[in-house]
């Protein structure tokens, strides 16, 4: 697809109330509706407070089958709006196998797939191991009103081969929904630190595809953790078109150029010269000859 979209960021404040948060959500797409979006991104895990904090059985009551009741509620809402949505939700497969899962919906209701996120992390404040499996779906792209979209997931922004898989399944943009912040007793050059690599990591898959990237984050306090926010859209060379503050729930709508992939993949060739005969050691886990 190539031409101008309107793409419509949702950074919200999450609550342990999951009916609060999901009619909050639905005010906001319609917000960004009105604002004349039609894509619009909701931030990772969007239903409940992030509880892959600590380790606890509780949260998996919240976990529900994709398509079920979350997509068939956006359904009826993309259709009124006439907007694609996608969605961060937790999704229950089967007993025992839950997934980070996001759904995408297209402008006229319907369901149009789901992406099961492939890098799962396990580290102080994000023990998703834990809860979720990692994706078996491959890398995907979803054919919509939109465009194609190609979607990621939060710590998959972090590898350059998945952004890169996607680009090359025909995505005319990358969009990573986010749950990531700042520990509250951490020092604030570290925070800049951090926020600057996020951002610049993926600003670079941007540049290194020829491919707009939208990443959309929470906002607010939990627990131990300071959402960051700080949402953004970068075109095909990395520009920063829009950056959200980090402590502000709001929506933002953000005209995006999608003919500019063909522009500057012209101008600046890397899908051409790759060397794709030379890359065999990327299967290794390392290459430490063992």
């Amino acid at each position: 697809m190539a031409g101008k979209i309107n793409v419509g960021l949702v950074q919200m404040q999450c609550s342990d109330n999951v009916q609060a948060n999901f009619d909050k959500a639905k005010q906001l797409i319609k917000e960004a509706a009105e604002k004349g979006a039609q894509l619009v991104v909701l931030p990772e895990l969007f239903g409940s407070l992030y509880f892959c904090h600590t380790e606890d059985y509780a949260p998996f009551e919240l976990a529900e089958p994709i398509p079920g009741p979350t997509t068939n509620e956006l359904g009826k809402l993309a259709a009124s709006l006439g907007v694609v949505i996608v969605a961060s939700l937790f999704e229950k497969r089967s007993e025992g196998v839950y997934h980070n899962t996001v759904a995408v919906i297209d402008s006229d209701g319907k369901y149009v797939g789901k992406y099961r996120k492939m890098h799962i992390p396990d580290d102080p404040g994000y023990y998703e191991k834990f809860y979720f499996t990692p994706g078996d779906l491959g890398y995907k792209v979803f054919r919509t009103s939109a465009g194609n979209i190609g979607t990621l997931i939060c710590w998959d922004q972090w590898y350059p081969e998945a952004a890169r898989i996607t680009a090359m399944m025909g995505a005319d943009l990358l969009v990573y929904p986010t749950a990531i912040g700042w520990a509250l007793q951490q020092d604030e050059a570290t925070n800049a630190e951090q926020y600057d690599a996020w951002k610049t990591i993926q600003r670079s898959h941007a540049v290194a595809n020829g491919i707009h990237v939208i990443a959309v984050n929470r906002t607010g306090v939990e627990g131990n953790m300071r959402f960051w926010g700080g949402s953004f859209v970068c075109n095909p060379f990395g520009t920063v078109l829009c950056q959200l503050p980090h402590e502000l729930e709001l929506v933002h709508v953000q005209e995006i150029d999608l003919s500019l992939t063909a522009y500057y993949r012209v101008h600046w060739p890397f899908f051409r010269d790759r060397r794709i005969d030379s890359y065999q050691g990327i299967l290794a886990r390392f290459l430490d000859k063992e």
